[in-house]
């Protein structure tokens, strides 16, 4: 089969309107080649992926003359499948719905946020971590910490301090005091008012940390003086392995 000259065509039509192209339109997904329909990519009018193909060309072209998406092509194919019968994935669902998100299809976002992943993720977890105060600005400071003091060493460690009340956090207070005068960082989570304990948020910051393609381990924080209360209450140590 030739395949360039069976593109011509549609290398021709690109620079046209696309009210003139076949109704039968080839794509190229982030290397993945799809075929598909003018009305199937349309089938949503006021989705960004219909806006790509009406009016005007919006987008590059490949070699072969086939339209071009710079996005993950392992996961258009869900969207298509969207489309073409309004099936909604039951894998993938959060790459899926990121991809939903890029091209706006909002039927299909809709139906996302209500799959478990997506409403766990979103209406429960995320909800509780907003009330965490600045939670994604403590994470960062311990990715910091952590690897400032991993020079030369397969490990380094952060000291967590997680208070789930205001009476916990004025009881912590003498211990942090102690803990900067002997020049040890310690990163303080909380007090917040939701009903998640201090276990489900360290398990948040450990899937959090994780996410960003660290390899950690948790364990209570036994402090060696000036607690006047068990220090694994409140302290953990957050363990970067680094190789």
């Amino acid at each position: 089969m030739n395949i360039s000259s069976e593109h011509k065509p549609l290398r021709k039509q690109v620079t046209g309107s696309l009210h003139t192209l076949s109704p039968i339109v080839e794509l190229n997904v982030g290397g993945e080649m799809y075929t598909t329909t003018l009305s199937t990519l349309k089938k949503h009018p006021g989705s960004k992926l219909a806006e790509m193909f009406t009016g005007q060309p919006k987008l590059r072209t490949d070699s072969e003359g086939r339209f071009f998406i710079d996005r993950p092509g392992t996961y258009f194919k869900y969207i298509l499948e969207y489309l073409r019968s309004n099936q909604v994935p039951t894998q993938c669902i959060q790459d899926v719905y990121k991809e939903a998100l890029f091209y706006d299809i909002e039927p299909l976002i809709k139906q996302l946020e209500d799959s478990p992943q997506i409403f766990g993720e979103l209406v429960a977890r995320k909800q509780f971590l907003a009330r965490v105060p600045n939670y994604s600005e403590n994470i960062e400071l311990m990715i910091r910490i952590a690897r400032a003091e991993a020079v030369a060493s397969r490990q380094s460690s952060v000291i967590v301090c997680v208070v789930r009340t205001e009476e916990d956090a004025a009881r912590c207070q003498d211990a942090l005091n102690s803990l900067d005068t002997d020049k040890k960082s310690v990163v303080k989570f909380g007090p917040w008012k939701a009903v998640p304990s201090i276990s489900d948020l360290l398990d948040c910051i450990q899937m959090d940390v994780e996410a960003k393609g660290y390899k950690i381990t948790v364990q209570p924080h036994v402090a060696e003086k000036g607690f006047r209360f068990k220090s694994q209450d409140f302290f953990y140590k957050f363990l970067f392995t680094w190789w």
